[in-house]
């Protein structure tokens, strides 16, 4: 370990090193580390989405249709599958999006079946703000690093999220 101060990982692995020297925790260090801070950022990212109204599952829709640029339109499939979301968790989604007026859904003229879901006004300028102020939470604890070692942090990630998908369950 380098000479920064220990965490709450490093103390898992020091009472796993007493109990099963065999281990090697190596992995259990990283993704540790991943998980926490992924439910410590997932949390701050909340708290910046509150004031606006909606939560992280509910940005999530929002941004997919603002990503997909004007006219901010999908099909609740292509939002399903995007988001990795039964339908019946899109429909609650989208139902509670609905009321709140942030989005409409309305019959896809190019099939008699289909349903086209859109962002309003009022949900495209909810959700300019509120991934402004989720950055914001981002940039601040990712100005603990350099920018050249975020880069690294980023690139390093990619490599590692990369591997895990392409490889066996």
């Amino acid at each position: 370990m380098t000479a920064q101060r220990k965490d709450a990982v490093d103390a898992i692995i020091d009472q796993w090193a007493a109990v099963r020297p065999d281990l090697d925790t190596k992995a259990m260090e990283v993704f540790g580390r991943i998980y926490r801070l992924g439910r410590a950022m997932g949390d701050r990212v909340e708290q910046a989405y509150a004031p606006y109204g909606i939560s992280r599952g509910e940005f999530d829709v929002l941004a997919t249709l603002r990503r997909a640029g004007e006219p901010y339109t999908l099909s609740p499939r292509q939002l399903s599958s995007t988001l990795m979301l039964t339908t019946g968790g899109m429909t609650g989604r989208l139902d509670k999006l609905e009321r709140a007026a942030l989005l409409r859904r309305s019959p896809d003229p190019h099939d008699r079946r289909g349903l086209q879901v859109t962002l309003t006004d009022k949900g495209l300028s909810v959700i300019d703000e509120a991934v402004e102020a989720g950055l914001t939470v981002q940039t601040q604890a990712l100005a603990t690093l350099t920018e050249d070692r975020a880069a690294q942090l980023a690139d390093l990630l990619r490599e590692l999220l990369q591997g895990t998908q392409n490889s066996p369950e």
